[in-house]
């Protein structure tokens, strides 16, 4: 029962050690809309950097706690700081070799994330990005915002642009250069397929795009046509002649590979089987499905052909 518990507002900065979270954070406290003086702010920092945050940085509504050890990080105890400080608002500072589930399993169910910033060095991430890639895409699926510091006028902001939304075409992207002005990226960001086609055709490459793009904005496909080649999987909780078609998509590694796809119903009079590659066509609309035990999209097929496998089996964002 939360009715008498106050919620806790959680803003959360995530990035690699010196990618400069602890300056963004300092001047993040400075700004009087954020701190105010008056209410009172614990800042949970996980790692320490050259710069760090100290103290005497801060006014007296402003205390610190710490984590050094991730295994830790627990909801009693993140409850006891946020008690202890008197906190109304919780900053954290994560260590980016960190994976963001244990934190976000560990939080009180009265902490409540009020945003999420990934803090990048433009120098640097592209490296991180080639050398640990899970730990990157971990860090920008779920932000809000990445911040993209000390770019200069030599800055190639499209590795960058490409980098994000590799992984997620919502998040916002900004580049601040070596003296703190910010610029907002206005790159323009079109899909590999025209959504305003007669049917929307997905070649083999673009598939992960496309799954990814319809879950988060199906009502741009609401009642569209589309035509796309996918592997078959039948279901005991679907009715005759309903079926599931995706493909296995990667987003990162080869740990995190999983089928995705979407109900499919008519199968245009082919004994389909699971594990069968079809190129289907058909229209898209919402429906209810045991599958998904809520409503979801479905294609209604109206053409559908066996077909061979595509090159790579494995539907990826590149």
């Amino acid at each position: 029962m939360l009715q008498n518990i106050k919620e806790v507002p959680v803003y959360l900065f995530t990035g690699f050690l010196e990618a400069g979270k602890s300056k963004f954070i300092a001047e993040t406290m400075q700004d009087p809309g954020f701190n105010d003086g008056t209410r009172k702010i614990l800042i949970i920092t996980c790692e320490e950097g050259e710069e760090e945050l100290l103290p005497d940085m801060f006014s007296d509504n402003v205390s610190f706690a710490s984590f050094d050890d991730e295994q830790r990080i627990t909801p009693d105890r993140l409850s006891a700081m946020q008690k202890r400080a008197g906190a109304d608002i919780i900053v954290i500072e994560y260590n980016g070799m960190w994976m963001l589930d244990r934190l976000y399993n560990a939080m009180p169910e009265n902490f409540l994330v009020y945003q999420e910033i990934m803090i990048a060095d433009s120098g640097t991430i592209l490296s991180y990005n080639q050398n640990m890639r899970q730990l990157v895409v971990d860090k920008l699926t779920s932000c809000e915002m990445v911040v993209f510091n000390r770019t200069t006028e030599e800055t190639d902001r499209m590795p960058l642009h490409k980098l994000v939304r590799g992984v997620s075409r919502k998040a916002n992207i900004c580049y601040e250069d070596i003296n703190g002005e910010i610029d907002f990226d206005d790159i323009e960001d079109p899909l590999p397929y025209d959504v305003n086609s007669p049917v929307i055709n997905i070649e083999d490459i673009d598939f992960a795009i496309f799954y990814r793009d319809m879950s988060e904005d199906f009502e741009k496909y609401n009642g569209k046509k589309v035509r796309f080649k996918g592997i078959t999987a039948l279901d005991p909780s679907l009715p005759e002649s309903h079926y599931a078609i995706g493909r296995h998509i990667m987003t990162c590694c080869a740990e995190d590979i999983a089928y995705r796809g979407l109900v499919a119903k008519g199968m245009g009079g082919l004994d389909i089987k699971t594990r069968d590659w079809v190129i289907v066509e058909g229209t898209l609309g919402v429906e209810y499905s045991k599958l998904y035990k809520a409503k979801g999209p479905v294609i209604t097929v109206e053409k559908v052909v066996r077909a061979d496998k595509p090159i790579e089996e494995v539907a990826t964002f590149y």
